[in-house]
């Protein structure tokens, strides 16, 4: 049997986390992801926080003022909770263990997937999805979103928004704000846009909802979707 490939997802809380848990997009994914092992491929899932952060974040804001680092805790374990789900519906091919710091697990050792976290404060899932794919030398990550590509505005406030197929990590910045607060809504946070940029990763931004698409691009076929690279 041919030799699988190595795969970075990070797993929008958008789409798999929205108001509450999206049990009809968790089913679907977790048999595309049992499919996709039998052909031998390996998969690091990074979930992401969802609405649940926000509403974290928001009433704890409501009882006293709260820092930012605060704030981003509070969204960083959401995220573990969420990898704890995902870790759970896949146990049997996953690592027991949330990768939740960076150096917790260095490889694939007997398993199939590794699912991540949030890590520290001072940067979203995003982040932790490019570093973990520059330290296993895996040059993507795709990122399943709400969104099925960058827009050259926020869509949701601006209907003239363009999708954008294709944009370099220079430009993408010129298009978001350059500094990490909590609870920032863009495709890739700016630390994480940075590190991709110094560490030659290319992210690929795609409508999570649509598991053919994903397929298509693991297959290195035509997808619908945004390259940032």
């Amino acid at each position: 049997m041919a030799k699988g490939k190595k795969f970075v997802i990070s797993l929008g809380g958008s789409i798999a986390f929205p108001e509450g848990m999206n049990i009809a997009f968790l089913k679907n994914f977790y048999f595309f992801i049992k499919k996709e092992i039998k052909k031998r491929n390996k998969f690091i899932i990074v979930a992401g926080g969802g609405a649940i952060t926000r509403k974290y974040q928001e009433a704890a804001s409501k009882i006293t003022q709260v820092s930012n680092e605060d704030k981003d805790w509070l969204g960083i374990h959401a995220t573990r909770l969420n990898a704890h789900l995902v870790r759970t519906i896949l146990k049997r091919n996953a690592n027991p263990i949330v990768f939740d710091n960076r150096y917790k697990i260095t490889n694939f050792g007997r398993y199939s997937i590794i699912v991540a976290s949030g890590w520290r404060p001072g940067w979203s899932t995003d982040y932790v999805a490019v570093q973990i794919a520059a330290d296993f030398k895996i040059k993507s990550v795709i990122n399943l979103s709400k969104a099925a590509y960058v827009y050259t505005a926020d869509f949701q406030k601006y209907p003239e928004a363009k999708p954008i197929e294709k944009i370099s990590w220079n430009s993408y910045l010129d298009l978001i704000p350059q500094k990490w607060i909590p609870g920032l809504h863009v495709p890739v946070d700016p630390v994480a846009a940075k590190l991709a940029k110094r560490k030659n990763i290319k992210v690929i931004v795609v409508g999570g909802d649509d598991l053919n698409n994903l397929k298509n691009i693991m297959r290195g076929g035509k997808f619908e979707g945004t390259v940032l690279e």
